[in-house]
Order: C-alpha cells, then sequence, then structure tokens
C-alpha cells in the first residue's frame, strides 16, 4: 500500500489500459482518481511553499513579497 491509497487503482487501471483495454466506468473511475491524485499533489506542494523562507548568505530574510503577501492572508 502506497501513502496515497488511491494510487494502487489508478497503477493497476493503467495496465489494464496498456493490455486489455477499459470499460466506460473504469475509464470514468480512472479520471476522478487523477484528479483527485493532483488535488492532493498540489495541496502538497502549496504547504511545502508555504512554509520555506528564503535566506541570503548574511542571513538576511529575502523572502518573496508575494510568498509573505500569501502566508499572512492564510495566518492572519
Amino acid at each position: 500500500m502506497t501513502m496515497i491509497p488511491f494510487l494502487d487503482r489508478i497503477n493497476e487501471l493503467s495496465r489494464k489500459d496498456r493490455s486489455e483495454g477499459l470499460t466506460a466506468a473504469e475509464k470514468a473511475e480512472r479520471t476522478v482518481l487523477r484528479q483527485d491524485y493532483l488535488r492532493l499533489i498540489r495541496g502538497q506542494v502549496a504547504t511545502t511553499m508555504l512554509g520555506i523562507s528564503v535566506v541570503d548568505a548574511e542571513g538576511n530574510d529575502v523572502t518573496p513579497s508575494k510568498l509573505i503577501e500569501v502566508k499572512t492572508r492564510l495566518n492572519p
């Protein structure tokens, strides 16, 4: 079992599609699972980015202003 529970099912459907093809219901299921997967990954990337601060060699915070604005908006 992977960290993302439905990733195994996505892979299973991919293998079946390459070997014998998928039914319409399986294609629809694969589409939904892929959308859920992408939503999860994008959320993880966004969470990671919000935790980043950029510091130059002298120790000064040089985090881009746009990132600071987003952090402030999400965590007032």
